[in-house]
């Protein structure tokens, strides 16, 4: 096993859904609800895939919400500063890559949030490829956006291991051959690596 592809949030960075509403909404109900309205709705599907601006998204929330645009409009402030790195897997990462293990990233994300973490997190730099859904307007778990990073950066699916913390793009990845590691924490994730030969 030599290349290791890992996802972004929930995995690399935080993404918690349910924290972020709570930031926005005081009231319970009203979270709940908005939590529904914003991220459980096929329209956060087609930011992540690029289809859609965040410009388009706040509109069509408001709509569905009755609300007016501009309550909506420190959404996207809240969702990035709500993607702090989980430490401890990017030190497993840091080690990986320090140990010359080949690594790659594969994340659903929009050009917005994506560019943004760029500008501010270094360990981007560790990486010899990433594909972002929103630049190439696909998603996982989608066979082809598997195929076109394998394709893009001559790897073997046989010989490389995909890392995220989602049931269904794991079973996507094991449909193409490739090693997966559903992500529950750090020490599991270096476990897992350890038993399919990748060092830590």
């Amino acid at each position: 096993m030599k290349n290791v592809i890992f996802d972004v949030g929930g995995v690399l960075l935080d993404w918690n859904p349910a924290r972020i509403a709570e930031r926005l909404y005081p009231d319970a109900g009203e979270r709940a609800r908005m939590r529904e309205l914003i991220f459980h709705h096929d329209d956060w599907l087609e930011l992540d895939r690029g289809a859609i601006e965040e410009s388009e998204l706040l509109d069509r929330v408001a709509r569905r919400a009755g609300r007016a645009v501009p309550e909506l409009g420190n959404l996207f402030a809240v969702v990035r500063e709500s993607l702090e790195p989980k430490l401890d897997t990017i030190a497993l990462l840091r080690a990986l890559s320090a140990r010359g293990v080949p690594l790659y990233c594969l994340t659903n994300m929009p050009p917005g949030t994506y560019g943004w973490l760029r500008a501010t997190h270094d360990f981007w730099e560790l990486f010899h490829g990433v594909v972002s859904s929103g630049e190439v307007r696909l998603l996982k778990p989608q066979r082809e956006i598997f195929e076109l990073l394998l394709d893009r950066y001559g790897l073997a699916a046989a010989e490389t291991v995909f890392i995220d913390d989602n049931v269904p793009n794991i079973e996507a990845a094991r449909a193409l051959g490739l090693h997966a590691i559903l992500f529950e924490g750090a020490q599991q994730c270096a476990a897992s690596l350890r038993s399919l030969g990748v060092a830590d």
